[in-house]
């Protein structure tokens, strides 16, 4: 079925609480493990009907951000949602809490039971209005964002659409293009600065009143991380300071030198290709085309995949005014359908969509008929960019399809890309922890301390000249900061598995991709860390690890320098 054509029908809060309360209640009062089994069946039932509903709700508003019908439907589940998960949580409660615990953990998964202690150290009915509060805010940042229309050599656009000049090869062009970009962000200041002011205290007060200390350690929480803690992620932060920066920033700049370039600007840091980074041939027709034969060549399932994602029109990928300015995949699990929503804007980024988000797409194809596909999906967030991140590599044998005699060309830029990002998604994450730790700091104590960490882990780039974001702003057109805290680091570690099975696609292609598909098909019925260590690779907490894996990039971008 079409995805435009799937039924949509709210989920009450009134029907989920029926549900949920006798499912509980049956629980608790079981005389067996037999009788606590039997009781899940309404309650996954319940599960699947109540996400589906909230996905398709969420993708139609996102589609046109100004749909009167489906903002009301989202605001419906953005204030409903917070009182359905502590629904879920009593109901983990009443697991985690019964007599049977030990028979029960056998009979499932002790992941599940892993995780269902992290969601109760996560939720509290006390936070409750806390919770909407924030859902609000959320969603005013993303209208803002979807609404704000920049104003480029007389044409207005959308940001995604104006991103597309950020990898001119006109260097010019580039700083024209960011010029805008901070003037428009310069006018919708106060709104920026007041809605992510709200966003911290009301998160800050959240945890205090579950008695943390402050939201960072309730963030990790919420985010269900099972293998990995702010420890950890300390210890990663200071392996990509110690071991990751100085190459990146020495191949950054050696590669400007490259480009005639002897001051590094930020507006410079999209190109790395001498006369401009490839673009796609043959615009959206020809990327669809070509990820159709891709995904045929790679293995059946993929082939399978990729056939229902066309059949079913899972994709919307044009950018338009109203339309929300990222790129997601979601899946709709009553229908065990994947969507894809992307704005198209000329550049590789395009190609990414194919490779990237479906990744993730590919990923919902294959685990849909998990025991625990609904409660653990693919696992953690550092599980589900490791299976996006690590199809991008994995389509580069297929890549002459998309930018034809220009393939080289990507594939060394894709690899510096990727390899660039690791201190750049750092600083997110540290910036975030910073702003939590210290919630009370002004709009502008918030912007040098983004400006530090850019010099800190980006040291060959200058802000200076641009107009707003020289005044360390960056970091407010990165939307996971505003709608999704403590998200980002997931892609960093991400990225390091993603480039393991690089690595090791270069020495054995079918292996490499054999031992993707295992950690894949695994969902989140294993933790990140075992996955990575099935599939032969050390988890990059481990002191000197990243150390290696740079010195091999490094070997493999000499190696395919064009």
């Amino acid at each position: 079925m079409k995805v435009s054509e799937l039924p949509y029908k709210r989920v009450t809060l009134e029907e989920v609480q029926t549900v949920m309360e006798d499912v509980i209640r049956r629980t608790r009062e079981a005389k067996s493990v037999d009788e606590i089994l039997a009781a899940r069946e309404p309650y996954l039932s319940m599960y699947e009907k109540y996400s589906t509903a909230g996905s398709l709700s969420y993708m139609r508003y996102s589609i046109n951000t100004v749909d009167e019908f489906y903002v009301a439907e989202k605001d419906y589940y953005d204030e409903i949602g917070p009182q359905v998960g502590n629904l879920m949580v009593d109901y983990a409660s009443a697991l985690l809490d019964s007599s049977f615990r030990a028979e029960l953990e056998e009979k499932l998964s002790p992941v599940l039971f892993r995780s269902f202690e992290v969601s109760r150290k996560a939720m509290s009915s006390e936070i409750i209005p806390d919770m909407i509060e924030e859902n609000k805010l959320v969603s005013e940042y993303s209208q803002l964002m979807a609404g704000m229309e920049f104003e480029f050599r007389g044409e207005k656009m959308p940001r995604a659409a104006l991103a597309g000049y950020f990898k001119s090869d006109d260097r010019a062009t580039r700083r024209e293009a960011y010029e805008v970009l901070g003037r428009t962000l310069e006018q919708n200041k106060a709104e920026l600065d007041r809605i992510f002011d709200e966003l911290v205290h009301v998160r800050d007060r959240m945890a205090k009143k579950m008695g943390y200390k402050n939201f960072v350690e309730l963030g990790y929480y919420r985010m269900g991380r099972l293998c990995y803690d702010e420890n950890m992620v300390a210890a990663f932060r200071e392996n990509i300071l110690g071991d990751i920066v100085p190459v990146v920033s020495r191949l950054r700049t050696e590669n400007a030198k490259r480009l005639g370039i002897d001051e590094y600007k930020f507006y410079d840091d999209g190109v790395i290709i001498p006369g401009g980074d490839p673009r796609p041939v043959g615009g959206k027709e020809n990327i669809f085309a070509s990820a159709k034969e891709m995904y045929h060549a790679m293995s059946e399932e993929s082939a399978d995949f990729i056939d229902m994602m066309l059949e079913n029109d899972a994709f919307d990928v044009d950018s338009r005014k109203n339309k929300w300015g990222g790129g997601y995949c979601t899946e709709f699990p009553e229908y065990k359908q994947p969507f894809i929503l992307a704005n198209f804007n000329g550049t590789a980024g395009d190609v990414d969509v194919v490779t990237h988000e479906a990744g993730h797409a590919f990923n919902a194809y294959l685990i849909a008929n998990n025991r625990f596909a609904l409660e653990l999906g693919c696992g953690g967030m550092e599980t589900a960019e490791t299976h996006s991140m690590s199809m991008e590599f994995f389509a580069w044998p297929y890549m002459d399809k998309f930018f034809g005699e220009n393939a080289a060309k990507y594939r060394y830029m894709h690899a510096l890309e990727s390899f660039s990002f690791l201190p750049y998604g750092t600083i997110v994450d540290y910036f975030q922890h910073l702003v939590y730790e210290y919630p009370d700091l002004t709009p502008d104590e918030r912007d040098e301390i983004w400006l530090k960490l850019e010099k800190k882990f980006r040291p060959h780039i200058s802000f200076e000249g641009m107009p707003y974001l020289e005044k360390g702003t960056r970091w407010q057109y990165q939307m996971h900061i505003y709608e999704s805290p403590f998200y980002y680091i997931d892609y960093v570690l991400a990225q390091t598995a993603a480039f393991n099975f690089l690595l090791a696609s270069q020495k054995d292609y079918d292996d490499a991709f054999a031992r993707y598909l295992r950690l894949s098909k695994h969902g989140g019925e294993m933790v990140w860390t075992d996955l990575l260590e099935e599939a032969g690779f050390t988890p990059p907490f481990v002191p000197g690890a990243l150390k290696t894996l740079a010195g091999e990039v490094e070997s493999l971008l000499e190696k395919i320098k064009v």
